[in-house]
C-alpha cells in the first residue's frame, strides 16, 4: 500500500441566498454519492441558506461519503452567477469548514459561479 491509495470526490456545492445544495460525485462528476439541500434539515424556509443548515448537511453528506470510501474531496462552489450576484451564499463557507471538521480531507477549492460575457440584461430594480 502506498501513500495515493486514497479515493477522491467532488463536492458540488450551489450556495444561493435563499438555499445551499450539497451534491457529492465521483471525479467525474457522473456518479452521484451523496446529497442533500436545506429543506431536508431545516423547517422554515428562510433558514435553508443559513450557515447552520449547511452545517448540518455537510455532516449528514460526510457520513454518506466515508460510508462510500471516499477520503478527500475537491470543492466546486457556486454562487447565484449569470446577472445576479456573483460571490456565493452565507451556506458556502460554513460547508467548507464542516465537512473538514468531519474529518475529510479537503484538496482544490474552486469557484465556478456561471459568469456572463454580456448575455442579458440585469432587471430593473438590480441598483446597479
Amino acid at each position: 500500500m502506498s501513500d495515493n491509495d486514497e479515493t477522491w470526490g467532488i463536492a458540488h456545492v450551489h450556495a444561493s441566498f435563499n438555499n445551499t445544495i450539497i451534491t457529492i460525485t465521483d471525479l467525474t462528476g457522473a456518479e452521484t454519492v451523496a446529497k442533500s439541500s436545506g429543506g431536508s434539515v431545516v423547517k422554515q424556509n428562510r433558514d435553508e441558506s443559513s450557515p447552520y443548515a449547511a452545517m448540518q448537511m455537510a455532516e449528514t453528506v460526510a457520513e454518506e461519503v466515508k460510508a462510500a470510501g471516499i477520503d478527500g474531496l475537491h470543492i466546486r462552489v457556486r454562487g447565484p452567477g449569470g446577472n445576479l450576484q456573483q460571490n456565493p451564499g452565507p451556506g458556502a463557507q460554513a460547508t467548507i469548514r464542516a465537512l473538514a471538521r468531519a474529518g475529510i480531507e479537503i484538496g482544490r477549492i474552486e469557484d465556478v459561479t456561471p459568469i456572463p460575457h454580456d448575455g442579458t440584461r440585469a432587471p430593473k430594480g438590480s441598483g446597479f
